[in-house]
C-alpha cells in the first residue's frame, strides 16, 4: 500500500481544489428561494452568507447542523489523508458551535487503477477520527471515479441560542486563530517531491472541537473555519457578513515549521493565488510583503477556527474594528 503515491492520482489536493470563490458565488447567487418550504423547522442559517453549515431550528429547543465536505487526496498515506477529511468536515459543525452526532462516508474511487485495501484505509481513518469525536458512522455512498476523492456528510446539533455564525461579528473584539497557516504550501510541496511533513498532517488531523467549546465558554458568537479559501477568504466573507473590517497583524499569525521555506521554494497552488486575487480588491494591504500576503491566503486544509473574540489558549491575530468608508473589508499591518 506504501507504492502508491496517492497525490499523483489527482490533478490537485484538499481544500486548494475548491472552485475559486468568486465563481462559487455566482454559482449559488439566487439559490435561495423567495419564501422558506413547508416543514418541520426554521432556517437559521443557510446560503445567504457563505456560513460553514446549515443549521435548522426544531421543536424542543434543538437544532440541527447539516454539511457535507470531501476532496481529493492531500497526503500520500491512505490512513492519514482519511484522517484528515473527516476532521475536516467535522470541523463545519464545530464552527457553528455544534457538535457531530452521525456522518455518512463520501467516497470516489478509481477502482480499476487502485487497490480497494486502500479505499479500505481511507475509510479506516476516517472511522477512527469520527470515533474521536464521538460521532457515529453509519454507511455512505461511493461510486467508481478517475480520480480518487473522501470525504463525510455529518449532521451534528447545536443550540439554536448560542451558536457561532459569521455574520455577528461587531466592532472592538479579537480575532483569533486556534492553528497556524501553512498547511496549503506545505501540502503543495508534498505533491510535488513527495516530503513527509509531520507537522501539517498533526495539524490537520487535530479536532476544532476543545477550540470550539473554548470559543462557546469564552461567550463568542461569531466564528468560521480556515479551508480552501485562505484566512484572507475566509476572514473577508465574515466582515461583509458582519458589516465590519477585519484588521490582521500579520506578524501575530502563527505558521507551521517550514512553510515560509516551502513558499521561499514556490510551493504555493493555484488555489493560493486565485484566493489572494479575490480578496486584493476588498484589502488595505499597507506594506504587506507579497509573501506574507500569500501565506495569509494559503489554501488550507483542515485549518483552525476563527473566532471573533479572545480565547484562552490561543494566539490573537488582529481585531474587528468599524466598517471602513471605502468598503475595504480587510486591513493587512
Amino acid at each position: 500500500m506504501t507504492t502508491k503515491r496517492l497525490t499523483q492520482y489527482a490533478h490537485g489536493g484538499g481544500c486548494a481544489c475548491k472552485i475559486p470563490p468568486g465563481e462559487l458565488e455566482a454559482v449559488v447567487a439566487g439559490l435561495t428561494g423567495p419564501a422558506a418550504p413547508q416543514g418541520p423547522g426554521e432556517l437559521l442559517v443557510g446560503l445567504d452568507d457563505g456560513d460553514d453549515a446549515a443549521v435548522v431550528r426544531l421543536s424542543g429547543g434543538m437544532a440541527v447542523v447539516a454539511t457535507a465536505d470531501f476532496f481529493t487526496p492531500v497526503v500520500d498515506d491512505p490512513y492519514d489523508w482519511g484522517r484528515i477529511a473527516a476532521a475536516n468536515a467535522l470541523s463545519d459543525v464545530y464552527a457553528m458551535g455544534g457538535a457531530p452526532i452521525v456522518a455518512v462516508n463520501l467516497l470516489a474511487w478509481p477502482r480499476d487503477v487502485l487497490g480497494m485495501e486502500l479505499a479500505a484505509e481511507v475509510l479506516r481513518g476516517g472511522l477512527d477520527v469520527a470515533r474521536e469525536a464521538g460521532c457515529h458512522v453509519a454507511g455512505g455512498h461511493s461510486v467508481d471515479d478517475p480520480e480518487p476523492k473522501y470525504g463525510m456528510a455529518v449532521t451534528g446539533a447545536a443550540d439554536p441560542d448560542r451558536l457561532l455564525r459569521n455574520d455577528a461579528g461587531v466592532a472592538g473584539v479579537p480575532l483569533t486563530l486556534t492553528k497556524p497557516l501553512g498547511i496549503g504550501v506545505l501540502n503543495t510541496r508534498h505533491k510535488a517531491t513527495g516530503e513527509s511533513f509531520p507537522q501539517a498532517v498533526a495539524a490537520m488531523t487535530q479536532l476544532n472541537r476543545a477550540a470550539s467549546e473554548a470559543a462557546l465558554a469564552a461567550g463568542a458568537v461569531c466564528a468560521t473555519d480556515v479551508t480552501g479559501f485562505g484566512l484572507l477568504g475566509h476572514l473577508h466573507k465574515l466582515a461583509r457578513a458582519s458589516g465590519v473590517t477585519a484588521r490582521i497583524n500579520a506578524a501575530a499569525v502563527p505558521l507551521l515549521d517550514g512553510a515560509r521555506e516551502a513558499l521561499a521554494a514556490g510551493f504555493v497552488s493555484g488555489g493560493t493565488r486565485r484566493n489572494l486575487d479575490w480578496v486584493r480588491p476588498h484589502a488595505d494591504v499597507g506594506s504587506g510583503s507579497e509573501d506574507d500576503l500569500l501565506l495569509l491566503a494559503d489554501a488550507q486544509t483542515s485549518g483552525g477556527l476563527l473566532v471573533a473574540g479572545e480565547v484562552p489558549g490561543y494566539p490573537v491575530v488582529g481585531e474587528l474594528i468599524a466598517g471602513r468608508a471605502d468598503g475595504a473589508t480587510l486591513e493587512i499591518r
